[in-house]
């Protein structure tokens, strides 16, 4: 038997949104203290290094659990007006920012040792910065459509539309620093034996803003119909 979604969600007293929310705010705190263990591998502080990345390991836990309340969470046979698999790429993508994340520390991990040269830490520590301002957006962005989904507000699905287009633009310039980065490390000399290494550590760095952005563009996708989502 089918179950209407709005009847469905007013019994619940809860809405969908609340579940991506508390998934969004993990994914924050996991990129803090990953921002926190790349400062560490950087000043070549292993021992604290390791231990921000046991606290990545954890925190990305409590978000698959998070992630499995909310899969489980909706009945089978329950009418949605947007198909699905929307919602649930949309929370696939966002997790995927910490896989991306911790797979950038248990990569740095298998060769802890290896010591950045100095000529390109600046622009590495760049990189980690350019990539956290995307998952910043996280929150704001689903705290946005769930207002948006509740009234179908032009005005709010405006605000939805830059977060959006500022999400792309940061994903831009942590495309630039990549390539910069990139060239800078194959310019130098006696760094053939660590180059793959470097390169997939940068490319995995730079996918975090990737997922950030395939959120977004999930989103969109979400609100360009002209009636509501969940509301």
């Amino acid at each position: 038997m089918n179950i209407p979604f709005l009847s469905f969600f007013s019994f619940m007293k809860t809405s969908p949104f609340d579940g991506l929310l508390e998934h969004a705010e993990k994914v924050k705190e996991c990129a803090w203290v990953f921002q926190q263990a790349l400062e560490c591998y950087v000043s070549n502080n292993l021992t604290s290094f390791e231990e921000y990345r046991v606290e990545v390991s954890k925190l990305e836990s409590e978000a698959d659990a998070i992630k499995r309340r909310i899969r489980g969470h909706i009945p089978m046979g329950t009418k949605m007006i947007v198909p699905e698999f929307q919602f649930f790429m949309y929370l696939k993508e966002q997790d995927k920012i910490l896989d991306s994340v911790e797979t950038t520390l248990d990569w740095l991990s298998y060769r802890v040792e290896t010591k950045l040269p100095e000529e390109v830490k600046a622009d590495f520590l760049l990189l980690v910065d350019s990539v956290l301002e995307p998952i910043e957006q996280m929150s704001r962005l689903v705290k946005e459509a769930d207002k948006y989904f509740k009234n179908y507000s032009d005005k709010q699905r405006n605000i939805i539309k830059e977060i959006i287009r500022d999400l792309r633009q940061k994903e831009h310039e942590v495309d630039r620093v990549e390539y910069r980065l990139k060239n800078q490390y194959f310019a130098l000399e006696s760094t053939e034996n660590n180059t793959f290494h470097f390169v997939k550590l940068v490319e995995t760095i730079g996918s975090i803003a990737d997922h950030a952005e395939n959120a977004g563009d999930m989103m969109r996708s979400m609100i360009s119909r002209k009636k509501g989502f969940f509301f």
